[in-house]
């Protein structure tokens, strides 16, 4: 019997047959191992915060966060930018139950933007919530009062101060006057009136200030036998005007003058209900020793973006008159424009049934 000798072929074929065997077996044996488990992950501080979105101006504001492993980090920070200012930092400190840090209420402001980040012990700085690059921002909302304050102001094209100068004439017809020696004979009851003042807006609890000084001189039937029918006034008079709400407010003034007698001081006040600056209905009064008093109504009424219309009813025994006298008056003012303001008046006005007159007054106004 004769053996033939294997060929190259036959033996490479043999070998990578047990090679494959081989290896299958082994993927059969490591099927059943499990998977290694991964590795677990280093501890290390976690910010958890709710972010604010909306905060009141000129308040301190607190940012809070919770803060897992603090025992990790070297500090959390809060970082922020008011307005543009540079950045600032503060370090959260421990709180009842979380962590938190104060924005000073000087540095709330229209424009504001937030961050946390973690400093680990090595100095190294990550970030926790927004970044230094990318804020968070917060709207900040005006306090009431300046918001109020800002409206009033846009009302009046942003005008605080009101220089204004006025004269008027009135006539109440003729009066009749006995003199020393009971000889009767007639007064012209008229006087005309002459004033400058300056009005400063404050637009908050006290609305308006201001300031006035005038000249009145004229005639009338004075009370006495024989009394001096000349009369005058030079005064000078301070106003406040206090808002209680936005449809209520007061004012009240003090008044000290020279009369044609001496010397005297007065007071007066008045209720404004409505738009202080709009249609509204006035209710007020004054009284000066010795030249007399008066009381009045006064609407305002819009009556286009530039024109008011306020009639007026007014009852007096001005100036140091023997009987009171009613007023009805018509006011029309405009507005010109850079703040530049005219008021026309126009009146009847009467002591008696059988006598009676007119009368008149223009006032020019600049606000800045």
């Amino acid at each position: 019997m004769v053996n033939r000798a294997a060929t190259p072929s036959g033996i490479t074929k043999r070998v990578l047959f047990s090679l494959a065997l081989l290896v299958g077996v082994a993927s059969v044996a490591h099927a059943d191992e499990p998977a290694p488990k991964p590795a677990p992950a280093a501890p290390e501080t976690r910010v958890h915060h709710a972010p604010i979105t909306t905060a009141p101006g000129a308040q301190d504001l607190m940012i809070r966060a919770d803060v897992d492993r603090m025992d990790l980090a070297k500090r959390v920070v809060l970082v922020y930018r008011a307005g543009s200012d540079e950045l600032h930092e503060v370090d959260l400190v421990r709180a009842a139950s979380d962590y938190a840090a104060a924005i000073p209420g000087d540095q709330v402001r229209s424009t504001l933007g937030y961050a946390l980040e973690v400093e680990t012990p090595d100095g190294k700085r990550h970030a926790a919530f927004a970044t230094r690059t990318d804020l968070h921002e917060v709207h900040v909302l005006g306090d009431v009062a300046d918001l109020r304050e800002q409206a009033q102001l846009d009302r009046v094209g942003g005008r605080r101060s009101v220089l204004m100068a006025s004269a008027e004439g009135v006539y109440f017809g003729k009066g009749d006057a006995t003199d020393a020696n009971g000889k009767p004979y007639t007064v012209n009851d008229a006087y005309w009136r002459t004033d400058a003042s300056y009005t400063y807006r404050f637009l908050r609890t006290v609305t308006e200030f201001g300031i006035r000084f005038g000249v009145v001189r004229g005639s009338s039937v004075v009370p006495g036998a024989g009394a001096d029918p000349n009369v005058g006034l030079n005064y000078g008079a301070a106003r406040v005007r206090l808002r209680a709400t936005d449809w209520l407010h007061f004012e009240g003034d003090l008044l000290t003058s020279v009369t044609e007698i001496g010397f005297s001081i007065g007071a007066g006040g008045a209720i404004l209900l409505g738009d202080p600056y709009g249609a509204k209905l006035t209710i007020g009064g004054e009284g000066i020793q010795v030249f007399g008093g008066r009381g009045y109504v006064k609407l305002d009424v819009p009556a286009g973006r530039r024109f008011m219309l306020s009639p007026i009813v007014e009852v007096t025994n001005m100036p140091h008159a023997s009987q009171a006298g009613a007023r009805l008056l018509l006011d029309t003012s405009a507005d010109l424009g850079k703040g530049v303001g005219l008021v026309l008046r126009i009146g009847y006005m009467a002591r008696s049934w059988t006598d009676a007159g007119f009368g008149g007054g223009l006032s020019v106004s600049y606000a800045f």
